[in-house]
């Protein structure tokens, strides 16, 4: 009908009612698949460039630095992205693995706390159609994953990009300005989500998927609590709406407290 069911109010969007073929699926799988796997030094390898930025004296700084170097003005995260190349990557290899081992819905980490998208989006260059795989990974999951007659889930860690990175420290290549739209915006240690631009990114990239890919599951990390509440209230609004207009019954995951109860589902 084209009748939007769902207002940008709490009250509003907590009657959205978890879906069926959640609830019958029970088992999924998410992955995650960076420039992380490239870096990897650790057993968590998606936090070890965090930890070469922030905590220079850890073991896991001192195995990054022997790797590939210290962090300076000019080097940094940014350059091991050529390395990323993923030549060996099979998006329907991954679907055939996925529905083999049972999950009823499955997909990948759409971006880490990394600023490093894995599709080909408008937003930022830094991603992964345009550089390193030079493949739209999202695209080729969602068409695999889909074509297994899986649902398709794509997970966001970027609501932590603020401060995943030294923005604030000019010794390192992310506190150059040049760099913003990857290790995120340049402010001082400590300060709080105010930045527009931080804002308008996180929710234009969340709808760009939502448009191209046609999620059935958006799962969010940590962070959603950062995020000023009319822009999560219009993204969860925009979601559901497009959902129901196509007669999609669709689902988002959130963290501890970072959203009201009613309004996805709670993940511990």
């Amino acid at each position: 009908t084209g009748e939007k069911k769902y207002e940008p109010t709490w009250e509003s969007l907590s009657r959205h009612q978890t879906p069926q073929w959640l609830k019958d699926g029970k088992f999924g799988i998410y992955t995650h698949f960076g420039i992380y796997c490239y870096t990897g030094t650790s057993a968590n390898a998606t936090w070890n460039s965090h930890i070469a930025y922030l905590r220079p004296y850890h073991k896991e700084a001192k195995e990054f630095y022997e790797k590939f170097g210290k962090i300076t003005p000019e080097f940094g995260y940014k350059d091991l992205i050529p390395e990323f190349k993923a030549e060996k990557f099979n998006a329907e290899e991954w679907a055939e693995l996925f529905k083999k081992a049972g999950a009823k819905f499955a997909g990948p980490v759409a971006e880490h706390h990394d600023g490093f998208a894995m599709w080909d989006t408008k937003y930022s260059k830094w991603n992964a159609a345009n550089m390193g795989p030079k493949r739209d990974v999202v695209g080729e999951l969602e068409k695999a994953i889909k074509g297994e007659g899986m649902k398709f889930v794509t997970a966001f860690h970027h609501a932590a990009n603020w401060d995943f990175f030294t923005v604030w420290d000019k010794s390192t290549d992310a506190g150059n300005p040049e760099y913003s739209d990857l290790y995120g915006q340049i402010h001082e240690r400590g300060e709080p989500y105010i930045d527009e631009v931080f804002h308008e990114e996180w929710y234009g990239k969340l709808i760009e998927v939502v448009d191209k890919y046609d999620p059935d599951f958006m799962w969010f990390d940590y962070g959603l609590d950062r995020i000023r509440e009319d822009y999560v209230k219009d993204y969860v609004c925009y979601y559901y709406n497009k959902a129901h207009a196509l007669g999609k019954e669709v689902i988002i995951s959130y963290k501890g407290h970072d959203l009201p109860l009613g309004v996805g589902l709670l993940d511990y």
